[in-house]
């Protein structure tokens, strides 16, 4: 049996106009109910911080059924089992929960969870990240959506953010050319130091279509979209024929109300034959395998790097959620809500 101890989550109070306000959310305590038959209860340890989060908050045209008023906050997480009544699992496995609250215990169905075993030497937070979601995205959008290639010229948006970062080194092991776009100087030299893109540009201080210009002088073959708004624009009017755009996200309009415009010159896409494609990881989580067989070993021999944000408390949960837009989060942004020691959860 689990230790009872107080449980807390974040509920949504109202639908945000606009930016996240503190009235939007509101912490509540809270009783576990008890485990049914092939039920599991899981202390989460990281709470995972996604932009698509404001899109569930709203009642907009999306993926997943918004979030009703007064219930959980929705969010990955990952945690270690205290209790089971389910052969799946037993007390102190490891889980990941892909439709968990922002909370410090949940009760769910064991399978709808995920067995976790972290790599060696590798920190539990990249499960949420870099071998996570996170790295699925970058790398389904890049080779399968994107269909990158040796030689291409890649442009990533938000490229120093934990989806763009992984896509941008995805790239460039695969043998293309990635000019990054990043918001501020340590960010754009991290970019270029660490991570090997060929160039970056810092939306915050130049003109995103002069150095698109200066840095893409033969046009751009695949564009990693994660900013709409006029940064896309930019890109898009630079792209080659039979260009790819691969739609992974719109942060710049998940704060607006009201439909979100496009491109100005529609027939650019007729024109250039370009192809752009939206497209969302949940649609390609059961060929997860696939990606984690080359994911896993670049993580593991250091060739692709990542940062992980964690801000510790869940009674934190809300401002670090404003953090995402932004821009105030450095690489991928999760909540640590419990402890973990040497690698390992303990119950």
């Amino acid at each position: 049996m689990s230790v009872q101890e107080p449980a807390l989550r974040w509920q949504l109070k109202r639908r945000p106009k606009g930016a996240i306000e503190p009235e939007d959310l509101e912490l509540v305590a809270y009783r576990p109910a008890p485990l049914a038959n092939e039920q599991i209860e899981v202390r989460n340890i990281y709470l995972s911080l996604d932009p698509t989060q404001r899109i569930w908050m709203s009642d907009r045209e999306q993926y997943l059924p918004p979030i009703e008023v007064g219930s959980a906050m929705r969010g990955t997480t990952v945690g270690v089992v205290t209790d089971s009544r389910s052969g799946r699992f037993k007390a102190g496995d490891l889980v990941q929960l892909g439709l968990a609250g922002w909370e410090t215990l949940s009760v769910t169905d064991a399978r709808m969870a995920r067995p976790v075993s972290p790599l060696p030497g590798v920190p539990l937070t990249a499960t949420l990240s870099v071998l996570g979601a996170t790295g699925l995205t970058a790398w389904f959008g890049m080779t399968r959506v994107g269909q990158v290639k040796a030689g291409d010229t890649v442009v990533v948006s938000a490229a120093a953010g934990a989806v763009g970062s992984v896509a941008g080194q995805i790239a460039k092991l695969r043998g293309a050319r990635v000019i990054g776009i990043a918001g501020g100087k340590q960010k754009c030299d991290w970019l270029t130091g660490e991570l090997g893109f060929d160039g970056a540009i810092d939306y915050k201080r130049e003109d995103v279509g002069a150095a698109l210009d200066r840095l893409c002088p033969d046009g751009i073959d695949l564009d990693f979209e994660n900013v709409g708004g006029a940064i896309m624009e930019a890109v898009y009017t630079r792209m080659n024929t039979f260009g790819r755009m691969v739609l992974c996200g719109m942060i710049s309009s998940y704060e607006k109300d009201g439909p979100v415009p496009g491109p100005a010159d529609f027939s650019r896409i007729l024109m250039r034959r370009l192809r752009i494609e939206g497209f969302v990881v949940v649609d390609h989580l059961p060929k997860a395998k696939e990606a984690l067989a080359e994911l896993e070993p670049w993580v593991a021999g250091g060739q692709i790097q990542w940062r992980d944000h964690v801000v510790p408390g869940i009674e934190n949960a809300l401002e670090a959620m404003q953090m995402l837009f932004s821009g105030r989060n450095d690489g991928k942004l999760l909540v640590g809500i419990t402890q973990e020691s040497d690698g390992r959860a303990r119950p």
